[in-house]
């Protein structure tokens, strides 16, 4: 009897070392996550007027066709704006399934082929007519929507929560308090994701230190409370008149790259990191000129950057002239461009 006890717990001693070896192993084949070199692929974001509206429609999710050959040519990120009403019909209710298993395609296409997706919430910390924090929405409604995508993709870290687009017209505090209860939901589920976390204001790089759209963002983001750090800030910078992305012209090569240069010392000052969510310019060589040492600037301070995702690719836009899909062997000059600094920072 004794004897048999002591082989049985022989045994159980052997089944408990190879699951602790085996918990050891999945936890270190948890890949760091590299430098994030990709595009916005739009098209779930579109619409935005008709909502729901209807998938093929009024909004499209892009395919993998639509990322082949942007995987092809270096890129590992694609950000992928969707919106919240069409995700979440209903506020707190559980995700639309229709438009969840469309985002689970394009996470299983992505990531099993060793990309990165980020999840954009593209909605300006709006939904429908109501802002985020205020008496009309709560925060615990953004709260319960990223905890419902956590809950989805916890088991895949190569998933990026992006928690809003451009959230603007509202107070920064307000927004700070919905984006930490947000992280707090997230992280209550286990899920370790990274996640990006953007400023008010649309988050410009430019009016980063500005006060035009309430307290600053250089004062008031610096209180964003992730238990694991695992966040980074997000900023937008288009390269036109007005960094606002309506127009192609490039009237100072040097705004963007003066825009992040000045952002890039808020990161180090203040010991986060950022991501350059979206950028663009026209086609002409001051505005090549210009992204070039936009993200020259990120080169050079990749120990404070994490990445940056161009806009936009994606199939519905034909000829909007700052569209960066491929068309056979026909590449826009933006994109050259980009796959150049893509396959710098693989090396």
């Amino acid at each position: 009897m004794a004897d048999s006890l002591h082989r049985l717990l022989r045994v159980l001693g052997m089944v408990a070392s190879l699951i602790w070896a085996g918990s050891v192993a999945a936890a270190s084949e948890r890949a760091d996550i590299p430098f994030l070199a990709g595009v916005n692929l739009a098209g779930g974001e579109f619409r935005a007027a008709v909502l729901p509206g209807v998938h093929g429609t009024d909004y499209i999710y892009p395919t993998l066709a639509d990322m082949k050959p942007l995987l092809e040519r270096s890129f590992n990120t694609f950000r992928i704006p969707f919106r919240w009403e069409r995700l979440q019909r209903d506020l707190f209710a559980p995700l639309h399934e229709a438009d969840a298993i469309r985002l689970d395609g394009i996470v299983r296409e992505v990531t099993g082929r060793g990309g990165f997706v980020i999840l954009d919430m593209h909605n300006h910390a709006r939904y429908g007519q109501h802002i985020v924090g205020s008496p009309e929405l709560d925060p615990a409604a953004l709260a319960d929507a990223w905890r419902r995508l956590a809950e989805r993709y916890r088991d895949n870290d190569r998933v990026v929560f992006g928690l809003m687009n451009e959230p603007m017209r509202m107070p920064t505090e307000q927004w700070l308090r919905a984006a930490n209860a947000a992280l707090r939901a997230i992280r209550a589920t286990g899920a370790e994701n990274l996640v990006l976390v953007p400023g008010n204001g649309w988050s410009g790089a430019h009016s980063w230190f500005s006060s035009s759209y309430g307290t600053p963002n250089s004062a008031v983001m610096t209180g964003i409370e992730d238990p694991l750090g695992n966040v980074a800030v997000e900023v937008h910078q288009y390269l036109d008149n007005d960094s606002s992305g309506r127009s192609t012209e490039c009237p100072n090569v040097d705004a963007g790259a003066a825009a992040l240069s000045s952002f890039t010392a808020w990161l180090d000052e203040t010991g986060n990191r950022g991501f350059l969510g979206e950028f663009g310019g026209g086609a002409s060589p001051e505005c090549l000129e210009a992204v070039d040492r936009m993200l020259s600037v990120i080169n050079r301070n990749a120990h404070l950057w994490i990445g940056w995702t161009a806009w936009a690719a994606g199939p519905w836009w034909g000829d909007y002239p700052f569209n960066l899909t491929p068309r056979g062997e026909d590449e826009p000059p933006q994109l050259r461009l980009l796959v150049t600094h893509a396959r710098q920072t693989m090396r």
